[in-house]
């Protein structure tokens, strides 16, 4: 069981999710913590779930007085962890093996837009590949190659619906939009492969078997769909076969 405390009174009529609440394992070589992010801040905690380590006040800046301020949209690479902002900016955290000397080494500024999702998978060594994927409320996906120094590969423009999850599996992207559809990219190029009319209405979440390539999407139409994802093996094509 997990507290998380957001270091204010409750307020009345304002549900939690309502904040901008997000919770995350993240699986490091070395550890596992747990992140929490919410409109104050950002917390990190040892995997026994009541040890923090680390607090990160999220800066208003230069937001207007009616806007928004939040985190959103966690993931680990490496030995960083990657969150997400209202501003479009992700910010990068160097982890130590152990200990509290969490260190904000960058922020990456690829998006204009508030972050929705991130996605990494291993890089396993290979020199130029594109290991981390990042979403917008406009849609937009920014490509990244991860290191000392994070970067950008590639942009795919969005085109006016937002993008709430996304998943990245054996340089294959799948992004989930509000319209309902699944897109499958290129990672490395950007190029589209496969668009699929997954659901009737907005798609809530993308998640994904790594072991065996199945994707699973869920939309505020009540249905989850699963889809075997694949490359031809003489085109090297993505495709997608529908399992439920």
């Amino acid at each position: 069981m997990v507290a998380a405390d957001l270091e204010g009174p409750y307020e009345p009529g304002v549900r939690r999710a309502d904040l901008g609440l997000q919770v995350h394992w993240c699986v490091l070589p070395f550890r596992v913590l747990l992140v929490l992010t919410s409109h104050r801040g950002i917390q990190m905690y040892e995997s026994n779930g009541y040890t923090m380590v680390y607090w990160h006040a999220l800066d208003s800046g230069d937001a207007s007085p009616v806007q928004a301020v939040f985190a959103r949209g966690i993931a680990a690479s490496g030995h960083f962890i990657c969150v997400g902002t209202w501003s479009g900016r992700v910010l990068v955290f160097d982890i130590p093996a152990k200990g509290p000397n969490i260190v904000l080494s960058e922020e990456l500024a690829g998006h204009q837009m508030p972050i929705t999702d991130i996605a990494t998978e291993p890089a396993q060594g290979q020199d130029c590949v594109a290991d981390m994927v990042t979403a917008d409320d406009s849609g937009l996906l920014c490509v990244w190659r991860s290191g000392p120094e994070f970067t950008l590969l590639t942009r795919i423009p969005g085109f006016g619906v937002p993008c709430p999850s996304v998943q990245l599996w054996q340089g294959i992207i799948a992004a989930g939009y509000g319209n309902g559809q699944v897109h499958l990219y290129e990672a490395t190029t950007g190029n589209l492969h496969v668009q699929i009319n997954a659901h009737a209405r907005a798609i809530c979440a993308l998640d994904l078997a790594s072991e065996v390539g199945k994707l699973l999407s869920a939309g505020e139409d009540t249905f989850v769909h699963i889809w075997k994802l694949s490359r031809n093996p003489e085109s090297g094509y993505i495709e997608a076969t529908p399992l439920l």
